[in-house]
């Protein structure tokens, strides 16, 4: 799997996506109609638009310390991610992960894994010390995804952008000590 960084120029001051990329997008967030479906962030999960997925994208870049991820295999787009290297509330220390979705066609393959352990090792290289992200409560299959990548609730709130009820979680990302504490050696 490659990832590679989508340009935050890309969709800035309306400039498009290059055609071919939007359409992969586009069948990226269409194959998630169950996801989208849950959330209401497209008006007829049945039919999610190209110009609608280059808006969602436009969104999310919006953020100064927005990035999104591209993740290939073989050549095909299987999975997006979009991280936040400063939350929006100045109290909140850690980075975000507001999206990751990997294409319907390719779940189980370990794709949605691997981008998560991209990500977690660019904020743990960058030396920050937790990640953050908030899964809606409707949603217990990422409930349950999040956790098994060993991510815990912190708390339970309304996401910022449209009032839903979500858990947020957090995985502490710095390496934990392989010297346990004990006394200290006297030689």
């Amino acid at each position: 799997m490659i990832v590679e960084t989508l340009a935050p120029r890309a969709l800035e001051d309306g400039t498009a996506l290059p055609g071919p990329l939007l359409t992969e997008l586009t069948a990226l967030y269409a194959s998630n109609h169950a996801f989208h479906q849950l959330s209401g962030d497209f008006p007829d999960p049945d039919d999610v638009r190209p110009e609608q997925v280059a808006a969602a994208l436009a969104e999310e870049l919006a953020q100064p310390s927005a990035e999104v991820l591209l993740a290939r295999s073989e050549g095909r787009l299987v999975a997006v991610a979009v991280t936040l290297a400063l939350h929006p509330d100045p109290a909140d220390p850690d980075p975000w992960l507001g999206l990751l979705m990997v294409h319907a066609d390719e779940r189980r393959a370990g794709f949605g894994r691997r981008l998560a352990g991209h990500v977690e090792d660019g904020f743990r290289a960058a030396g920050r010390a937790g990640l953050r992200l908030a899964v809606l409560e409707n949603n217990p299959a990422a409930l349950a995804f999040w956790t098994a990548l060993g991510y815990e609730e912190t708390a339970r709130r309304p996401d910022l952008a449209h009032g839903r009820p979500c858990v947020v979680l957090r995985k502490a990302l710095q390496e934990p000590s392989r010297n346990p504490p004990g006394p200290p050696v006297i030689p």
